[in-house]
Parts: C-alpha cells; structure tokens; sequence
C-alpha cells in the first residue's frame, strides 16, 4: 500500500494478546503461545463518519458491540511475524474503510425510448388479443 494511503493507527488504540495457536509447529504450539488478538479501540482512531460507517461494514463480526475491531493472527510460527500480520490487516481494513463509493448518477429513459416500449406493449397485446376464441356469429 502506498505511503499516501496509509492511516496512522496510534498505539494507545491498540491492545495485544498473545495466545497459543492452532496449526503448524509441533510440540512448540503447546508450550508457547505465537498467535497475536490485536483489539483496536475505533472510537480512538478519529475517523470520518463515513469511514466509520464503511468500518463497521468491513469488519462484519470482527468488530465487538463496545466497537473494537478484534483479528486474530496466527499464520506464522513466530510471535513478531503474526504481530506484523495483524497489525498490516488492520491497516489494511482501515484504508479500505477510507475508500468512498462512487456516487450514483441518476438516468432516466428517453422520450424516443418511452415510445418504443409503450409501441412494442400496445403491438404485443394485438397480437394476444388476436389469440382469442375464434366466434361464428
């Protein structure tokens, strides 16, 4: 992600937890616990309330009712390793949370375009009304 694009999250926002993980590792998964439950304060973050908006969106179930986003990193062996992981996934959530949506513009259809359609209605029921009981007065 490029410099410009980056949202500094501020340290006093951010909560670890080291906890033993699942996966790869042998008999190291038991005795040492190398998954990361980064925990971010959102109101700390000072976002835009669209940004917000499109956060809470994001992060679906990660994000708890007293608005913390919780990830839990645990693809790598390494304590340092799953802690940069969740923390570029945060950021990662956070740029995406910046990016607003295209405003949708309003069309409405053309005269010519009405006609066509109220033309091709009136010829269809022509030709269904044509479909009828045939009557020998």
């Amino acid at each position: 992600m490029p410099p410009a694009d980056r949202f500094p999250v501020p340290e006093d926002a951010l909560e670890e937890r080291f906890i033993a993980a699942s996966g790869p590792g042998g008999q190291n998964v038991n005795k040492v616990a190398t998954a990361v439950q980064l925990r971010c304060d959102v109101f700390r973050l000072g976002l835009a309330p669209y940004a917000y908006a499109r956060l809470k969106e994001l992060a679906g179930s990660r994000m708890t009712a007293g608005g913390e986003i919780v990830i839990t990193a645990q693809r790598f062996r390494t304590q340092e390793a799953n802690r940069a992981d969740a923390r570029a996934r945060l950021e990662e959530l956070i740029a995406k949370a910046h990016v607003r949506a295209p405003k949708r513009v309003k069309t409405k259809p053309s005269k010519a375009a009405k006609a066509r359609r109220v033309d091709a209605k009136v010829k269809r029921a022509t030709v269904k009304q044509g479909r009828g009981k045939v009557r020998l007065d």
